[in-house]
C-alpha cells in the first residue's frame, strides 16, 4: 500500500473507444505508480480494446496531449497491476483467447468481485 494511496483501486471499462479506454489506462497506471494494487476490469462492451493491435490503433490516432495507451498498459502490468477481461466477452464479442493481449487474465464476474473487495477507489468508464 502506498502512503498516499488507498491500497486498492478498481477501474471498470465498458466501452472500447478512446474516450473510455484512455482514462481507464491513465487512472490504472497512475494508481500503480503510487503503489496501489490496481485491477482493471473490461466488461464485454470494452473487450475489443484488449484484442491484440487495438491499443495500437488508439495510439495511432495521436490524441493530442494524451500518453501512449500501449505504454500505459505495459506500465500497469510492470507495476504489478492486473488487467482482467470478463469471460462473457469471449462469446459475446466473438473474441478468441489467442487474440487477447499478453498479460490479460480472463475471469468471470464473481471472481473479479471477490478480488475487488476492499478497494478504496473505484472508477467506471
Amino acid at each position: 500500500m502506498s502512503e498516499n494511496g488507498s491500497g486498492k483501486m478498481v477501474v471498470l471499462c465498458n466501452h472500447a473507444d478512446a474516450p473510455h479506454v484512455m482514462p481507464t489506462l491513465i487512472m490504472g497506471a497512475s494508481g500503480a505508480s503510487i503503489g496501489d494494487d490496481v485491477i482493471l476490469f473490461f466488461c464485454p462492451g470494452g473487450a475489443n480494446a484488449l484484442v491484440k493491435g487495438e491499443l495500437e490503433k488508439i495510439r495511432d490516432m495521436h490524441l493530442k496531449g494524451l500518453p501512449d495507451p500501449v505504454q500505459l498498459y505495459d506500465d500497469v502490468l510492470a507495476e504489478g497491476g492486473r488487467v482482467i477481461l470478463c469471460e462473457l466477452a469471449l462469446e459475446n464479442k466473438g473474441i478468441a483467447v489467442e487474440d487477447v493481449r499478453e498479460g490479460v487474465e480472463i475471469l468471470n464476474a464473481p471472481s473479479f468481485l471477490l478480488d475487488a473487495q476492499g478497494a478504496g477507489l473505484s472508477f467506471v468508464f
